[in-house]
């Protein structure tokens, strides 16, 4: 008897543990208290399609003590079933009915489905985010290098945060806005002493367009001097030149000893033709002697200008 009767006492607990994790009476009794009408029924079917009800009872009773009326249960349970974050787009909302900022339970779903923190973005709509820039390099136009960091404050735009461009976006078109305008004054120290013309010369240009932030102010938080860049590349240019200028002399060169070897060579073939010739003088002579055409005294005379033209020759070495 006792044994049955701890057994039916098992099998009561389980079913009522069954029955209580898939109708939570004291979730519903929570929600009737706080006003949210919501049936057992639908608790129940909540567990069958895999959402939990506490998320969504939750969220319910926020927004109705918020008087937020657009926030629904189907609602809540599509954008939770699509990956949305039910917590998230309720605070949202009332933080956005609190503080006066037009945002409705579409605007918000979408914003968070699309990889955005809608409740953040609401904070910074309400107080404005201070990004600092990194170290932009620009050169003025007399060649100095010049190293500045921007604060840009913005606040971001609701109406633009699906589809807009995101921090990065801002940080690129400040950074190019800052080099643009250090980029176009004839001096660097007209820079230094007016750092304020570089921040209203970005701001003019709507560089928010298109991001889901809106710009409130840029300022010049700090501007150091670096190189003398324009020195530097006359420097460049200099060396450039003179390494064209000391190639094309030494092509010259290359040109004056080639044309010497040519000439060197064309005197060697010319000895080289009067040696031939100068060799075939004896036997021409030889030949005029036997045919009878040159004389003993004819040789006589030629030997004797010989010896004359070598005194000579002598003579002037000397």
């Amino acid at each position: 008897m006792y044994l049955s009767f701890v057994l039916f006492a098992i099998v009561a607990i389980v079913l009522l543990s069954i029955f209580f994790h898939y109708v939570p009476f004291a979730l519903w009794l929570s929600a009737k208290v706080s006003g949210v009408h919501i049936s057992l029924i639908q608790l129940f079917l909540m567990r069958i399609r895999h959402v939990p009800p506490h998320t969504i009872v939750g969220a319910m009773i926020e927004a109705h003590k918020a008087g937020l009326e657009n926030v629904t249960r189907d609602g809540l349970e599509a954008h939770y079933l699509a990956g949305g974050h039910v917590e998230k787009v309720v605070h949202a909302l009332v933080s956005a009915a609190k503080a006066n900022i037009e945002l409705d339970f579409q605007m918000a779903t979408a914003i968070d489905l699309a990889g955005r923190d809608v409740f953040e973005a609401v904070q910074m709509s309400v107080n404005p985010k201070v990004i600092d820039t990194p170290h932009v390099t620009a050169v003025a136009k007399d060649g100095i290098q010049l190293i500045a960091i921007a604060r840009v404050t913005v606040r971001a735009n609701i109406k633009r945060l699906v589809g807009g461009a995101g921090e990065d976006t801002v940080l690129a078109r400040v950074g190019e806005g800052i080099v643009s305008s250090i980029g176009s004054a004839e001096s660097h120290k007209a820079v230094l002493e007016n750092p304020d013309s570089i921040s209203k010369l970005v701001l003019r240009k709507g560089l928010d367009a298109g991001t889901a932030f809106e710009i409130l102010s840029i300022d010049i938080a700090d501007i150091d001097i670096g190189k003398n860049i324009g020195a530097a590349l006359q420097i460049d240019q200099a060396n450039a030149d003179k390494n064209i200028a000391q190639a094309k002399a030494e092509e010259r060169r290359a040109i004056a000893v080639a044309q010497e070897q040519e000439m060197k060579a064309k005197a060697q073939e010319a000895r080289a033709i009067v040696i031939q010739a100068e060799a075939e003088v004896p036997k021409a002579m030889a030949e005029a002697f036997r045919n009878g055409n040159l004389g003993i005294m004819d040789y006589y005379r030629m030997k004797n200008i010989q010896a004359d033209t070598a005194m000579r020759d002598n003579i002037a070495k000397d």
